[in-house]
Parts: C-alpha cells; sequence; structure tokens
C-alpha cells in the first residue's frame, strides 16, 4: 500500500480565502457521508512546492489501464463523478 507522507493528499493555499473555500468542500463532503472513511486530505499554506518527476505527471490519464489505477484510483474517481458531476470541469 502507498503509506507515508510522500503519498498524503493535499490542498495548498495563498489566502486565507481560499483556504476557508478547501475546509468547506471538504466539511460538505464529509457531511455527505458519499466516503465511509474520513477525508484526510490536509489543508496547508503554501511555502514550498516541488513537482513531481515526470513520469509522475498525468499519471492516470497516461496510465489508466494499469492496474494501480483500475483498483485504487477509477473507483474513488466514479464516485466524485456519481455524486458531484455538476462540481466538475466538463
Amino acid at each position: 500500500a502507498d503509506v507515508g507522507t510522500q503519498y498524503r493528499s493535499a490542498i495548498f493555499y495563498h489566502n486565507p480565502e481560499q483556504e476557508r473555500v478547501a475546509k468547506q468542500v471538504i466539511e460538505e463532503f464529509e457531511q455527505s457521508k458519499v466516503w465511509k472513511r474520513p477525508i484526510v486530505t490536509e489543508v496547508v499554506p503554501y511555502k514550498e512546492f516541488y513537482e513531481a518527476e515526470d513520469y509522475h505527471q498525468e499519471y492516470y490519464a497516461k496510465n489508466s489501464r494499469q492496474p494501480y489505477c483500475r483498483v485504487v484510483i477509477e473507483p474513488k474517481i466514479a464516485k466524485l463523478r456519481e455524486h458531484y458531476r455538476e462540481r466538475l470541469k466538463q
């Protein structure tokens, strides 16, 4: 399994309004109970950001047929689309 801080999800905000919106959306997702487990995405101030290596960029788009993508990522994306389609970019 992917464990450790390098695998965590995070939202990096630049100002108080972005922080407020991020926390509000996470709270809405939590209240909806779409996911069985708590959302663990951190909301943290932007300081430094190190871009991942090229082979990690657009990973799902480039590797959607790989077992990891099919087993781990696809179910999460499907659930998000099912419940929040109106909030997603087309």
